[in-house]
Order: structure tokens, then sequence, then C-alpha cells
């Protein structure tokens, strides 16, 4: 015992110090963290710079745009000498581009909605030959360019006589497969189809179905697409640049174009004598451009969130 007592009290104390490890780990997460939010901070302000740039662009003048602080507040006057330039380039005709996009957009959505909640909601509910095609000749065309679409659409155009009309394009921004495509995803994942059989039990003719069983229960499916289609048919460029020769029937994007285009905004050559259209003024029409999107946002994001949530769960 004694021996075994002095080769213990040789031995030196082996304890050791508390593992380090823990302290490690939190170190690297907090600098994973940190170097995360620099990431997206970063990222936002790419992003966000030029879109703040834009709302405070109709404050200044031509020369403090040009030549002083790029995120500085000039003044709300300025604004409003911006608005009474903008309103004067070719007696009001930015108004005229307004009312022709809103045309555009509400036709070419309400044309949308009638076609393609019904086909949605035929290939979700009903079982017939050739469906799976038609689903997979949906998908197809999504993703079409609509560049390669141009030609054959100014071709059938000009047959059926509507070059340089309104109905050159509103009829190919109602083509909307996307819509049929979001229409099938939620009444496929969202509507029983015991609903459906116990309409047509109760004696409804299936056009009444989906009026009074599926129309209504699928009013985020339409508001979703139609938000969606309006977009789209609103932010046309290219399609109304190739059908139309007339400005009076320019849509806002392809008249913001030809406003900066032919004023001094980008082109200091044109001078300002009859059209006072400079930097602020063209940056304070695409504030107009991108207003009514908003505002449509705003107030259908009740729409738009339950029908993105109520085809995220198979009822």
């Amino acid at each position: 015992m004694v021996l075994a007592h002095a080769t213990s009290a040789q031995i030196p104390d082996q304890t050791l110090p508390p593992p380090q490890r823990p302290r490690r780990r939190n170190a690297r997460l907090r600098a994973k963290a940190t170097f995360s939010s620099l990431v997206i901070l970063a990222t936002a302000a790419v992003f966000l710079i030029p879109v703040l740039w834009l709302l405070l662009a109709p404050t200044k003048t031509r020369d403090r745009l040009t030549g002083g602080n790029p995120l500085a507040f000039g003044s709300l006057g300025n604004v409003g000498t911006a608005w009474t330039h903008l309103m004067t380039y070719g007696d009001g005709m930015i108004v005229k581009w307004l009312v022709n996009s809103v045309v555009y957009g509400l036709a070419a959505t309400a044309i949308a909605l009638v076609t393609c909640l019904p086909a949605g909601y035929a290939l979700a509910m009903y079982d017939f030959p050739g469906r799976r095609a038609v689903l997979h000749l949906t998908l197809v065309t999504m993703i079409i360019p609509q560049a390669a679409l141009i030609l054959p659409l100014y071709l059938e155009m000009v047959d059926a006589g509507l070059i340089d009309t309104i109905w050159s394009v509103i009829l190919p921004s109602a083509f909307f497969p996307f819509g049929v495509y979001l229409a099938y995803l939620y009444y496929n994942n969202n509507i029983p189809r015991s609903l459906i059989e116990a309409a047509r039990i109760d004696g409804a003719s299936e056009l009444r179905t989906f009026l009074f069983v599926g129309l209504p229960l699928g009013r985020p499916a339409l508001g979703l697409t139609g938000f969606f289609c309006f977009v789209q048919a609103w932010n046309q460029y290219f399609l109304p640049y190739v059908m139309l020769s007339d400005d009076s029937l320019y849509n806002l994007q392809l008249g913001l174009q030809s406003l900066i285009g032919s004023t001094g905004a980008v082109n200091p050559s044109y001078g300002a004598t009859t059209l006072p259209v400079y930097q602020p003024e063209a940056a304070l029409a695409a504030l107009v451009t991108v207003a009514p999107v908003l505002i449509i946002f705003a107030f259908g994001q009740r729409y738009l969130r339950a029908g993105q949530t109520n085809g995220a769960v198979k009822a």
C-alpha cells in the first residue's frame, strides 16, 4: 500500500482544463453569421441603391442630379417642375400611354382568366384522352421565349388585319399558359373531387358546377393568376414595339423608351426648347410606370398569399 501510495503521489495531476471546443464552435458560428449578414447587406445595397436613386432623382434639378451627391434629397418643388415638363411632352402623351397600358393590361387579364381558370379546372378534375399531353404541352409552352414567338404572332396579326391596333397587343398578351398551370396546381391540390361528384349527383351541369363550386373555391387561384397576367401584360415592351407604329397606341413601357430616346434625357443634343424632358423627368416617368403595379400588389396581397400557400399542401 505504501508503494501504491507513493506511486500515485509521484504521478502528476492529469486533469485537463474545461474543453474549449464549444467556445471555438460558437466563435465559428458567429463568424459565419457575421459574414452572411455582410453578404446580405452588400447584395441589398446593390439592388436598393439604384431604387433609392430613382426615388430621389425627381427631387433634383438636372445639374444637381448629374453633378451633386447621387443620394441627396432635392426639393418637392423640383418634383412639381418635373411633372409639368412630363405632362407637356407631346401634349400629355404620357397620359394616353398610361390609359393604353391600363386597357391592355385589364383586357388581357380578363381574357386570360376566362380561359385559364376553366382550363386548369378541367385538367385537374377530369380524366380525358390526351390530358397528360395537354398538361405537358402547357409546361413546354411556358419555357419558350417570347422572342421566338414574335414572328409567327406578327404574321398571324398581319393575316387577321390587326397590325397597329390594340388587339395586336391584347390577344398575344392574353395567351398565358403559366396561368393554366397555376390553376391546375391549385384545383388539383386543394379541391376534393368528392365536391364535384356531389354537385353532379345533385343534378348540376358541368358548367353550373364550375360556376357555383369550382369558381368560388378558386378565388385564391383567380387572384394569383390575375396578378401575374396583369404584370406580364403591363411590362410588355417587345410585343408592342413590333406590332405598333402609331405612337398614340404605345403603352407606358414603349412610350417611356420613346420619351427617353427623343429628348435630352440621355442625349443632350436634342435640346429642351420644345421637349423639356431631362433625367429627372425620365426618372419620374419610370416611377409612374411602376406605381400601378405596386398599388395592385399592395391591395391584393391577401389573395396572393392565399394562392401561393394553399397549393403547398395537398388536401
